[in-house]
């Protein structure tokens, strides 16, 4: 029954990702740089997951959302470079109807709560600098786990009530999309029917549900720097930076990146330049974030490096064991 309802609602049954159709010279290149780039960002959160769960110092707030932040960008990423990789792999560019929209609710859902989690750890940074006497009291392992539940299912019912209203327009050609997702604006564009109400749905949806996240991340940053440049000492104001310089260089990639796409003019002569910065905000925000959190932080370096360690002074004592046996 329900395939029948999504058929009787266009007369489109499957849509074309163009993405990097006009550089068929660069497949073989293009398809060997996206799987290393998956594996890498796929291995490199999964070592920071493995690092918080298994190393007790790593078991407090601002840890415990980076744990949740990793665990996002893979499945952020695998929404994603899978259905690129497959694509470019085979030369098949089609994409079902009911799989483009299970992609960007996916995609946006988890964009969405990427922002509330983003948000939640610069609360975080913010109780810890500014208000570190009240700090474990305030944020508290309930306090915690609401946060990032409330992170996972704001981003979930934003993208839900959008891709309700999305799922009801008609579509009954062209169905090519000149982008490597199933990206809403293109989406939108091919619709034969009248998209202004999804339009408004998307503009009140994110001023909703994004808008407020921002700011709130934009705040607590405003009041950890004047918080920073009241400390007398350099070396306190270098301390208290450094507890939130990785989070900040995130935040700001991610932002930066996001902002300045959805801002360009839609046009056919800066159509590459957004293909770009969607690849920086998909693909690439996802592999430098563990990069960011572990070449920028001490306590993750020393602990991966213990880890490393531990692993070589395990190997040669099963070594040894062996060769006594033998």
């Amino acid at each position: 029954m329900a395939d029948r309802n999504w058929r009787n609602q266009t007369a489109v049954t499957e849509f074309i990702l163009l993405a990097f159709g006009e550089l068929p010279e660069l497949k073989i290149l293009l398809f060997l740089l996206f799987l290393v780039i998956y594996m890498a960002t796929v291995a490199g959160n999964m070592l920071i997951i493995a690092l918080v769960v298994a190393d007790q110092h790593f078991h407090n707030p601002m840890y415990f959302f980076l744990g949740n932040l990793s665990c996002l960008e893979i499945c952020y990423t695998s929404t994603l470079l899978p259905r690129i990789l497959a694509s470019l792999l085979t030369g098949d560019k089609t994409i079902s109807f009911r799989g483009c929209f299970s992609q960007l609710y996916f995609f946006s859902s988890l964009a969405a709560t990427e922002c509330y989690l983003l948000a939640a750890m610069s609360y975080d940074r913010y109780l810890a600098i500014c208000k570190p006497l009240h700090y474990s009291t305030l944020m508290n392992i309930w306090f915690c786990i609401q946060l990032a539940a409330g992170s996972w299912l704001n981003g979930c019912l934003a993208t839900t009530i959008f891709v309700l209203f999305l799922s009801q327009l008609t579509f009954c050609g062209p169905n090519e999309i000149d982008h490597f997702y199933c990206d809403p604006i293109p989406l939108i564009e091919l619709s034969c029917s009248d998209t202004h109400l999804s339009i408004l749905v998307n503009f009140i949806l994110a001023c909703v549900f994004t808008l407020p996240p921002f700011l709130l991340t934009l705040t607590s940053y405003v009041f950890i720097l004047a918080s920073i440049l009241r400390i007398p000492s350099t070396t306190g104001r270098q301390k208290a930076f450094s507890t939130c310089s990785s989070h900040l260089t995130v935040v700001t990639i991610f932002y930066g990146t996001l902002m300045i796409f959805y801002m360009l003019p839609k046009h056919n002569t800066v159509r590459d330049l957004t293909k770009v910065l969607s690849l920086c905000f998909t693909v690439l925000t996802p592999l430098v974030n563990p990069l960011i959190y572990s070449l920028g932080n001490r306590e993750v370096k020393e602990a991966f490096s213990k880890a490393v360690s531990k692993c070589g002074i395990h190997k040669n004592m099963q070594r040894l064991c062996d060769n006594k046996i033998a």
